[in-house]
């Protein structure tokens, strides 16, 4: 599973540079995963890396994998990170290093902390549902918490209510009084919106977060600005409410965070501060130490593809260089 990003120009939608100089439409582009399954990376991109903390976003499906065989992500690394994962339709099965082996089913959440490192995988069962949707993410980690020691949990359980036409089940941090159960190491939003009538719905927002609203299904209109499922639209800061309107039965998924200012390397499956940093990581993972075994997968661990012939430089979540 490469993930060593490739990141397309961005462009500003008609109508949104006046109202609001901060917004961006991102589509996002297709990445394999695994053998079977790909997805649509919205972040990073080149110059719109990060949404608060959320440094990664892949949106797959809805894939018909009635018959096939669905995500199939062998053992691999992470550092520096917490992931995210969140299914629309679909099961997954985690299994990591720590002995966990976890389902995973549509409500329910599932969060790795990898800390100073981790291995996992990721596998449809043999036995699994015609469709799959979902998406997973990653966040970056703060000093010290990426030292720290890895941690995974699973939330079937979440804040879920109803405003007017609007479903809002809450993932992680807090929203409309409602906090979520989930573990985080720095101010974080994401939460699920199901549309269920025409009518424009509204949000209330921080102004010190930045925010990103995704659209996994159906669509949606902010700002004038119209978003096709599988893209992403970056909202800038400084927002105390958020109006949208879409049409019933769209599933969104809105993103949000202080800005996070600490420069970041991320490469392959690692998110570190410096080219040393990700190379030793790299080093550690290819000699068996440091990551474990990953409980109850026989499938050999996945390699990782040789470090650029240039220096890793570590960027910021504006893409400015450092090193």
């Amino acid at each position: 599973m490469d993930r060593t990003e490739s990141m397309p120009a961005q462009t500003v939608p008609a109508g949104v540079a006046g109202a609001d100089p901060g917004s961006v439409l991102l589509p996002g582009h297709d990445v394999p995963l695994g053998r079977y399954t790909t997805v649509r990376r919205l972040l990073p991109q080149r110059q719109r890396r990060m949404v608060g903390a959320w440094c990664f976003v892949d949106h797959f499906g809805p894939d018909d994998v009635a018959e096939r065989p669905g995500m199939e992500v062998p053992p691999h690394p992470h550092t520096g990170l917490q992931t995210v994962t969140w299914l629309l339709d679909g099961e997954i099965v985690h299994r990591d290093s720590l002995g966990n082996v976890q389902p995973i089913r549509p409500g329910e959440l599932n969060v790795m902390t990898s800390g100073h490192g981790i291995a996992h995988s990721e596998r449809s069962p043999a036995a699994h549902p015609p469709l799959m949707h979902g998406v997973q993410l990653w966040v970056a980690l703060p000093d010290p918490a990426r030292a720290g020691a890895a941690d995974f949990a699973h939330h079937a359980d979440l804040p879920a209510w109803r405003d007017g036409d609007l479903d809002v089940t809450l993932l992680v941090g807090e929203l409309g009084g409602a906090r979520s159960p989930a573990v985080v190491h720095t101010p974080l939003l994401g939460a699920q919106l199901e549309v269920r009538g025409p009518a424009p719905a509204t949000l209330p927002l921080r102004r010190d977060f930045e925010y990103g609203l995704l659209a996994m299904s159906g669509s949606a209109r902010v700002d004038e600005v119209a978003l096709a499922p599988g893209a992403l639209l970056y909202l800038g800061v400084g927002r105390d409410a958020l109006t949208l309107r879409a049409e019933p039965g769209s599933r969104l998924l809105l993103l949000g965070g202080t800005p996070f200012e600490e420069p970041l390397v991320m490469w392959w499956n690692f998110v570190g501060r410096s080219h040393e940093e990700v190379a030793a990581a790299r080093e550690d993972w290819m000699a068996g130490r440091r990551f474990g075994t990953v409980a109850d997968d026989a499938a050999p661990p996945l390699p990782a593809p040789a470090l650029p012939t240039t220096r890793l430089k570590a960027r910021d979540r504006r893409g400015t260089l450092f090193g």
